[in-house]
């Protein structure tokens, strides 16, 4: 499956590009499931992204490398993709954009995911769409000028 979700900032991407930080990280977490982040190296490739997700009865890890990063005179990008992922996923591979605009720039998370079983992929979309807009307010809010 894939989901696509764009946030209009008012930052330059350069700016943006600095502002994604372990501060930032945390501040993208929605309330649920609470989120202990165990390890953020960063966005650069080979560097590692673990988690702790706290479902009450039960806790999973996550962790991501980073398999690729590079930037152009109008885009910058890093890819995470999951090594160890909950119960409920089988791949993943979020490509994070942050594209030049002649006004500000605009963040993509562009989100490749399977589950074990197809028909839990459908359960997932609208769940997983639900996280990641969650999103949106905090980026405009942090890539305020």
């Amino acid at each position: 499956m894939r989901l696509i979700i764009r946030t209009s900032v008012e930052q330059d991407y350069q700016s943006v590009k600095q502002g994604f930080t372990e501060d930032l990280f945390l501040k993208l977490n929605p309330p649920f499931p609470p989120v202990q982040l165990k390890r953020f190296d960063g966005s650069s490739k080979d560097d590692i992204v673990e988690l702790e997700l706290n479902f009450l009865l039960f806790r999973q890890t996550w962790r991501s490398l980073i398999t690729e990063d590079g930037e152009t005179e109008l885009e910058w990008y890093f890819i995470d993709e999951g090594v160890k992922l909950p119960f409920f996923l089988k791949y993943w591979k979020h490509h994070h954009r942050v594209l030049k605009q002649s006004s500000g720039s605009q963040i993509v998370d562009d989100i490749h995911f399977r589950s074990p079983f197809w028909l839990m992929d459908f359960l997932l979309y609208p769940v997983l769409g639900l996280q990641f807009l969650y999103r949106k307010p905090a980026y405009k809010k942090v890539f305020a000028t």
